[in-house]
Order: C-alpha cells, then sequence, then structure tokens
C-alpha cells in the first residue's frame, strides 16, 4: 500500500504522464469493448437470429446492418470516458469527445442506409412480381440522400460545437447552390414517381430507345439511371430524367397480350397479273382453303355475267377472276387455318400502293407466341411458304434483275452483267 502511495504520488507531479496513461486506458478499453461486443454479443444475437423463424432479421444479419451498429461501441466509450478523466486537458477532452459523436453520427448514417438496403431487398424477396411493378430502389435512394445530408450536418455540427439547428437555418441561403447541385436527383425523383405512379417502366420490360441505343430488357430501376441490357449483352444507362422528356417504346404489351405481329410485304410482279381461265380456276380448286372461295365466287360471276348478257351488254363488261385476287384470297385463308397465328387478332392481306419494285403484298397478323425464336421461325416458315406457292397462281416475285438474269438473256460476260445488273438496279432505285 505505501509503495502504491508512493507511485501515486510521484505521478501526481506528472499531470501530463497522468492523462496519457488514462488516453491509453481509454483506447484499451474501447478496443476491449469492441472486442467483447463482437466476439460474444454478436455471436449470440448470430445463433437467436438461425433459431428464430422470421427472415427479416436474417437479413439485417447478411446485410452487415448489426456489424455498422457494432462500430458505434467504442465511440461510445470515447465519449463517456474522456469525461471521467479529469486529468486531460479541457481542450483535448472536447476535441475527442467531439470526435466521437461525429463518429457515432457517421456511423449510424451507414448502418441506416445498410437498413434501408435491407428493406429493398426484403421487399423484392418478399414478392418479385410487386417489385416489378412498383420498384421502392429510388425512393429508399432518396431517404438514404436525406439521412447523408442530416448526417453531413451533425458532424459539422459536432465538430465546430454549433447546434444543428443553427446548421439547419443557414441552408435557406444556400437553397439556390442545393438546386443547382441536386438538379439531376430532384429530376429523377420527379420522373421516377412518374413512372411508378403511371406504370410506365417495370424491371424486365423490353424496351427501345433509338437515341441512346437501347434495345433490350429493363435489369435495373434505380433512381438516377434505368439499366437496359440490350441484345448483344451490352449494358445501356437511362438517366432517369429523360424518360419521362424523351419517347421510348415499350413492349411490355405485346408481352402480355401473348401475340406478336407479322408485317411482312411480297414484292409482286405487276406484268404476272391476269385474268384465269375456266380450266385454271378448276385446277386450283384442288387447294382445299379456297375450294369455297371459288365455288362461291364462281357462282356469284356466272348470276351477274348472266345479267349482263341479258341486257345486251358487251362481254368486256363482265368479270373475271384474277390470279393475283386468287392467291390473296388462298393466303388469307391459309393464315386463318394455321395453327400458330392467332384468330382473336387481327388477319389481314392487303395490297400496298404499287410502285417501282412492283406491288407490295402485305401480310398483317399476330402470332401465337411471343418468344424470339418461335416467331421468327413461324413468320420464316410463313414466306418460304408463299414464296414456294405462288407460282402455281401464275404470278412471279418481283426483284431487281442480277448477273445471271442477264446472262441468260444472251452471251454476256458474267463480269459485264454483274456491272449492268448494279447499274440498272441503280436507276430503279436510286440511293
Amino acid at each position: 500500500m505505501t509503495t502504491m502511495q508512493s507511485i501515486w504520488a510521484q505521478l501526481s507531479d506528472h499531470p501530463g504522464l497522468i492523462a496519457l496513461l488514462g488516453l491509453s486506458m481509454l483506447a484499451l478499453a474501447a478496443w476491449v469493448a469492441d472486442r467483447i461486443v463482437r466476439r460474444f454479443v454478436l455471436r449470440i444475437l448470430a445463433r437467436l437470429v438461425q433459431a428464430s423463424p422470421m427472415r427479416w432479421d436474417d437479413a439485417l444479419i447478411e446485410h452487415g446492418v448489426v456489424d455498422r451498429l457494432v462500430n458505434v461501441v467504442p465511440a461510445v466509450v470515447i465519449y463517456i470516458g474522456l469525461a471521467w478523466l479529469p486529468q486531460v486537458p479541457q481542450a483535448l477532452s472536447r476535441v475527442g469527445r467531439n470526435v466521437a459523436l461525429a463518429c457515432i453520427a457517421l456511423t449510424m448514417a451507414l448502418a441506416i442506409g445498410a437498413l434501408l438496403s435491407t428493406i429493398n431487398v426484403l421487399y423484392v424477396q418478399r414478392d418479385p412480381l410487386r417489385a416489378r411493378i412498383r420498384p421502392i430502389k429510388g425512393y429508399l435512394q432518396v431517404v438514404q440522400i436525406v439521412v447523408w445530408l442530416l448526417a453531413a450536418v451533425l458532424v459539422v455540427a459536432a465538430l465546430i460545437e454549433r447546434s444543428p439547428l443553427l446548421l439547419l437555418s443557414g441552408l435557406g441561403a444556400l437553397t439556390a447552390v442545393l438546386m443547382l447541385v441536386f438538379r439531376d436527383t430532384l429530376m429523377s425523383l420527379v420522373a421516377g414517381v412518374q413512372l411508378s405512379s403511371h406504370d410506365m417502366l417495370r424491371v424486365g420490360d423490353w424496351i427501345e430507345m433509338p437515341q441512346l441505343h437501347a434495345d433490350g430488357d429493363v435489369v435495373d430501376i434505380a433512381l438516377h439511371t434505368v439499366k437496359v441490357q440490350n441484345w448483344d449483352k451490352t449494358i445501356t444507362s437511362i438517366p432517369t430524367h429523360r424518360l419521362i422528356s424523351e419517347s421510348f417504346r415499350n413492349w411490355r404489351g405485346m408481352s402480355e397480350s401473348g401475340g406478336r405481329r407479322i408485317k411482312r410485304a411480297l414484292l409482286l410482279d405487276q406484268g404476272a397479273v391476269r385474268f384465269l381461265e375456266p380450266d385454271e380456276r378448276e385446277r386450283l380448286r384442288r387447294f382445299a382453303v379456297i375450294d369455297d372461295y371459288l365455288q362461291r365466287k364462281s357462282e356469284e360471276l356466272q348470276a351477274w355475267n348472266a345479267a349482263l348478257v341479258a341486257a345486251g351488254r358487251d362481254p368486256v363488261n363482265t368479270r373475271r377472276v384474277t390470279n393475283l385476287g386468287t392467291f390473296r384470297a388462298y393466303v388469307d385463308a391459309w393464315l386463318r387455318a394455321h395453327p400458330r397465328i392467332r384468330q382473336d387478332m387481327t388477319v389481314l392481306v392487303r395490297h400496298l400502293p404499287p410502285g417501282p419494285t412492283g406491288l407490295p403484298l402485305e401480310i398483317y397478323c399476330f402470332t401465337a407466341t411471343t418468344d424470339w425464336n418461335e416467331y421468327e421461325a413461324i413468320q420464316a416458315d410463313i414466306l418460304d411458304h408463299l414464296l414456294a406457292i405462288i407460282g402455281e397462281f401464275g404470278l412471279r416475285v418481283w426483284q431487281q434483275p442480277g448477273g445471271a438474269d442477264l446472262a441468260a438473256i444472251g452471251n454476256v460476260d458474267p463480269v459485264v452483267a454483274s456491272a449492268t445488273s448494279r447499274a440498272v438496279a441503280a436507276a430503279i432505285v436510286p440511293d
């Protein structure tokens, strides 16, 4: 006891040494408190969470919310401990306590940020479909920005020992500056609210925005950007506010309808269009899909033409069946009998205005699937069949003359024929 009193008496003559010793002990206490909490409290908490049937507490552990909260312990120990060290100079104690408060505010902001991320993950896991339709990631990011702003105010207030309310009141003069700094954030926030409230965009939607070279699926909707994975697997980041200020195409309606449109035109040689002879009409009746059409058309024309003859009209006024009209009726009937074409949607075969490249016969219908591979296969099968069957109706597909076409006319050098065909094509369809 006498020895301890002697040591203490000697130390009392060196207040700086006592202060240094106290600070060392305080730092050691903060480290020990951090180790105890991490090694024992966190482990016990993890076991309780694993035993719990609820899922949200597991997410808090997995996403580091509790781990970030633990970082508050050393700062709290230092903040409280400095008040119990009277030998420490007052100025140093105030600085230490202010830094500890700033660390507490910063750590709490990090923990709240992790909590907001956890909320978004739980929201997506609970109802993925609703999360695609009504994502909350953008709103949580806004809350996170507000939290960081408040944390910054608290940190500054703690370091300069001023009231946070005083700093907040001074922000009124900086409103214009803040509006300029956070202009994109505010615009993105408003755009995100409009996109969500009007259900204009969801994760998984196929959108097209040619001006930004975006054509693919939406993979992420955040506060500032919307990420689109294009079909070539590249990623296009679109500013959220541009989806409101500029136009884009959303293919969700096509996907939800269950049918995808086919709109293709066959270019027919107009010089091959003619009337059908009676024997040709009979020969075409072997096509089952237009047998009824030809029978009905024959009866209609016979009645019409008989009335004209009875009235003494010239035979030029009689009506006759054309190979083009019969082919158009065949295409329409064949599409309506096709098992992969939606019959509850528009099925149309029509003429487009003729031009120097022939007479376009447009096919307009919808497939019974929206899968890209199946859609392309159905479309290709339809065009393959029509190109192969068109000769049965005495029609020809129009195409620009090639070198082989010119060479077939006479004994022409293939190189010269190829150059001539290019000149003819350029004259018919100028660049």
